[in-house]
């Protein structure tokens, strides 16, 4: 068997990389001058269509805030004035209870229900229910009548109302220990 001799250059790794990465002068010195300026403008139109874009999704957000403030504000509005109709309720459902024959109170009394199921607003459901804090405030607590569970409604001392899931005023009721 013949010996050869092998020659075997050392190479760093920095050569190596060097070596593999694109000379910048030989692109340029290839590259013309329009191919240079085809690469600009496309560099500034994509930064362009960036900024254009993002400004958009930023307009469209703030149409929808502004529409979800405005539908907020009348919300809060409706409410208010609602709040102040309650006692008005109140007080024809006392005088119903008080003079329940009257056809003058019956006649008001039925226009406001119907008033209130056109706008929505709904009776708490309160005697037989358990208490659920978010609906009911408890004002009194009595002992359990027998055959009543614990924690549960006796008695509505004045009705709670609803709009859709807001509460406009949490019934007054008695509980049973």
């Amino acid at each position: 068997m013949e010996d050869k001799e092998v020659k075997v250059e050392s190479v760093s790794v920095k050569d190596a990389e060097k070596a593999m990465a694109p000379n910048d002068s030989v692109d340029a010195i290839t590259e013309s001058p329009e191919e240079v300026k085809i690469k600009e403008l496309t560099v500034a139109l994509a930064e362009t269509q960036d900024k254009y874009l993002r400004t958009a999704a930023e307009l469209e957000n703030t149409r929808r805030r502004a529409v979800l403030d405005a539908e907020s504000r009348a919300r809060i509005r409706v409410i208010s004035v609602l709040e102040k109709i309650l006692p008005v309720m109140d007080a024809v459902d006392a005088a119903l209870k008080h003079t329940p024959n009257d056809e003058g109170i019956k006649s008001l009394d039925l226009a406001l229900k119907s008033s209130f199921a056109e706008l929505g607003i709904t009776k708490i459901k309160s005697v037989g229910q358990p208490l659920n804090p978010m609906l009911h405030n408890a004002i009194q607590v009595v002992d359990a009548p027998e055959g009543t569970v614990s924690n549960t409604i006796v008695e509505e001392m004045q009705t709670g109302y609803m709009i859709g899931d807001t509460v406009l005023r949490t019934a007054m009721v008695v509980v049973a220990k």
